[in-house]
């Protein structure tokens, strides 16, 4: 085997529906047994059958002949130990979590342990599928739904789409933004798609080096708030990405604080809302 046995990735087919996954991918491999039962409940195996591909998990998994299994293995993600989410409320159709900094929203072929949805899938009781209704950054924190059945993801897209879900978060940011309109509106697209943010400035530190902002944003995209408050020339704190870099000892100062929209499970207005002591402050 060529790769280093930090990172390998590997596609076999089944022959024979004796064959079991974790002693043909061990063959494969040269990893031990073990390895690829934790590779396995860490999300990093696949199996394709037809034109359906997703996770496999479970050990004794019957195989057919014609399946595909896939091993996209990376010790270091595997070893990566999950921020542990907080339970806001659990409504059984979907979930409300605060999200912790360093917890992924979602996963990558790569593994899914450290996901604030397969956290949900392995500690809500009862025990129910988990699905990605939207994302927040991992370096950021703060309010987060998970669905718990492909008709509530959908019900939450279509809010999403619908521009209905009314979103929120703190942030403190370089300098002083009290020089800026308020709100200040930004409308500029990112990578290439609309992205619009408003912020509203609520305070600033007495040597004028930071500010406290409230954010409104219509769109979601990829680092939208962090590349907006960047391009104004008001990084946010703690932004290793898009900021100057000197702030490096302290988590990113971004926090989804508010979360209002039409409840699909009882047609109710609902707002989540983080106390005060919880978001960024001066």
């Amino acid at each position: 085997m060529s790769a280093p046995i930090d990172r390998i990735e590997t596609h076999i087919t089944v022959n024979s529906p004796e064959d079991e996954a974790v002693e043909l991918l061990q063959r494969a491999t040269g990893l031990s047994k073990q390895r690829m039962k934790l590779a396995m409940r860490q999300g990093a195996v696949w199996l394709t059958r037809g034109g359906n591909t997703r996770r496999l998990r479970r050990v004794k998994r019957t195989l057919r002949g014609g399946d595909e299994l896939h091993l996209y293995y990376d010790e270091n993600i595997l070893a990566e130990v999950p921020a542990e989410p907080a339970l806001i409320e659990d409504l059984g159709g979907y979930s409300v979590w605060q999200k912790p900094y360093g917890l992924r929203s979602q996963g990558s072929k790569w593994g899914d342990h450290c996901t604030v949805v397969r956290w949900a899938e392995r500690h809500l009781q009862p025990e129910r599928s988990a699905f990605t209704v939207h994302r927040l950054d991992r370096a950021a924190n703060g309010l987060i739904i998970v669905a718990h059945s492909k008709r509530m993801a959908a019900a939450f897209a279509e809010l999403f789409r619908e521009r209905q879900v009314e979103k929120h978060y703190r942030a403190m940011v370089a300098g002083d933004f009290s020089t800026q309109p308020d709100p200040l509106r930004v409308d500029e697209s990112v990578e290439g798609k609309e992205a619009i943010s408003e912020f509203s400035h609520l305070q600033v530190s007495a040597d004028g080096r930071r500010s406290l902002l409230d954010v409104r944003i219509e769109t979601g995209r990829k680092h939208q708030i962090r590349r907006h408050l960047a391009g104004l020339g008001h990084a946010v704190i703690g932004d290793r990405l898009y900021g100057s870099g000197r702030e490096d000892a302290v988590d990113l100062q971004l926090t989804a604080c508010s979360l209002a929209f039409q409840c699909p499970v009882n047609d109710q207005q609902v707002e989540f809302r983080l106390p005060k002591e919880q978001l960024p402050s001066l």
